[in-house]
């Protein structure tokens, strides 16, 4: 792996954990589920290493409660699926996609729980967390249809600049 690599993922990671911390007086308002979704179109398997960073900070920052466990597998999720969607081509089937995704996120969070709680917690989690899930959904939406098209050119066109000049480099 290359020290560029390195860096674009530390930075990516940092990314999300900033916009993540700008929009956290918003309830279940963010941007990582879009910037996961763009990076894993845009950067491919580089988006591992900035889940990595983004979910350690998160849990330097906020400590590693057993809420910090569902980011191990939450957001890696949505990268898979995306990965596994990648032949969609239009913002509105991101939008509906990342849509789709906050309003689960929500329940793949209470698997965690069932463990512990079996069931009946699982379920009191997920009807709990309703409320929370319709705005991440709607949330998501509309910030992917806002904003997939211009930042996906962007960070295209970031990408290939840095093949170019790793390219130019050998």
């Amino acid at each position: 792996m290359k020290l560029r690599d390195l860096c674009l993922m530390a930075v990516l990671g940092v990314v999300m954990f900033v916009s993540q911390v700008a929009l956290a007086f918003l309830p279940n308002i963010e941007l990582v589920s879009l910037f996961v979704i763009l990076f894993t179109l845009v950067f491919r398997k580089r988006v591992v290493g900035a889940l990595g960073v983004f979910i350690l900070l998160e849990g330097l920052v906020y400590g590693f409660g057993f809420w910090w466990l569902n980011y191990l597998y939450v957001w890696p999720l949505l990268a898979l699926l995306t990965y596994m969607f990648r032949w969609m081509t239009k913002s509105w089937q991101w939008a509906v996609f990342s849509g789709l995704y906050g309003l689960a996120f929500g329940t793949f969070c209470s698997l965690a729980y069932l463990p512990i709680g079996g069931i009946p917690m699982m379920i009191s989690w997920i009807i709990s967390g309703f409320p929370f899930d319709i705005a991440h959904a709607v949330g998501n939406f509309i910030l992917a249809f806002l904003l997939y098209r211009k930042l996906r050119q962007l960070l295209e066109k970031l990408d290939h600049g840095l093949l170019r000049l790793g390219n130019s480099a050998h």
